[in-house]
């Protein structure tokens, strides 16, 4: 009996957790309108509720009861099961992430190698998508998508390294308490270096601006997903913004101390002390999400051969200098 109830409580906090997450997607859809509309002096979305705030609501109940259109000649297993392997693949990872101490659904020693696979899964997705959809623009976004997810997921892999030799370990909790034992209280200033190669992998990662080739809308019409309507469309949508808010958590406790706060500024204003973590956590979680609409909102789109030589000649030879200055400040501190 104490079994069923412990499976059965598991079950509502997970359900908890991501309705959550989910409500945090929808209003980052509201949020990058609204700020990319103060950028380009637009105003955003203003008609649905007060200043627009029920516009995501309304979207969702829009894209629910629109037709859902699987056009002819097309591969319909592989185009229906499409968009639900990626969104699987992105809301997986949050599985393993930490938002406080002791909050985590599942806390596994592997956590940082869990999400780092589970992101890669989500290729097949857009791959499949492209592949069977029987269009060459949805072909050229899937395979797009494939060249620039696995070059950049090499980067990305190597940003990390230097994260984990100096915490030891895999285990994202672990990872934070570590960065805790050092008076800076982050691991932002000693993997500047492993930062910034994090940071452009991840808007790659995710197909944001200035790396959005697999969409392309000037050249591909949307690219991969081009032929989906209706709720399969949202589907890919809401797991571009998961796999957003996916990177955005990874950045905050791999490089920002996750839901700690510096000891100089524990010193400097003891009060510090008295905010909960989850206020930390979110606060540094939604610094990286503005990165990825002010990005977008400034900066153009790369060319495809431009894309390919950062992530090859660029990225990569400077995760490896990381590793390496990482490797010789642990050998003689």
């Amino acid at each position: 009996m104490e079994t069923l109830n412990l499976i059965f409580l598991s079950v509502i906090y997970t359900a908890i957790y991501f309705g959550i997450l989910l409500l945090h997607i929808a209003y980052a859809t509201y949020a990058e309108r609204k700020i990319i509309g103060h950028i380009q002096l637009r105003l955003g979305p203003m008609v649905v509720g007060p200043h627009g705030l029920l516009q995501p609501i309304a979207d969702v109940v829009k894209l629910i009861f629109k037709e859902d259109i699987v056009p002819s000649r097309v591969d319909k297993f592989i185009f229906k099961v499409a968009p639900l392997i990626s969104l699987t693949a992105a809301l997986s990872s949050f599985a393993v992430i930490p938002v406080n101490q002791n909050w985590v659904i599942s806390e596994i020693d592997v956590g940082l190698l869990y999400v780092l696979g589970i992101a890669g899964l989500s290729v097949y997705g857009i791959v499949f998508a492209g592949w069977s959809s029987n269009s060459k623009y949805a072909f050229l976004g899937g395979l797009r998508s494939a060249a620039q997810m696995i070059s950049y997921e090499v980067a990305l892999g190597l940003s990390l390294v230097g994260v984990i030799l100096m915490a030891e370990s895999f285990n994202l909790t672990e990872i934070v308490n570590k960065q805790s034992e050092y008076w800076y209280g982050m691991f932002l200033l000693p993997q500047i270096i492993g930062y910034f190669v994090f940071i452009v992998a991840m808007l790659a990662e995710t197909n944001r601006l200035p790396f959005d080739l697999p969409e392309a809308e000037t050249e591909l019409v949307a690219g991969y997903f081009v032929e989906y309507s209706g709720a399969r469309f949202s589907l890919f949508y809401l797991a571009e913004y998961a796999a957003m808010f996916c990177m955005s958590a990874l950045a905050a406790i791999c490089f920002w101390g996750g839901w700690t706060v510096p000891p100089f500024l524990i010193e400097a204003f003891p009060f510090l002390e008295k905010v909960p973590g989850i206020v930390w956590f979110l606060l540094k979680l939604y610094f990286h999400i503005f990165l990825f609409l002010w990005i977008r909102g400034t900066l153009p789109r790369y060319r495809y051969d431009q894309l390919m030589a950062i992530g090859w000649k660029v990225l990569i030879p400077l995760a490896l200098v990381n590793i390496v200055l990482t490797s010789i400040l642990k050998y003689y501190l």
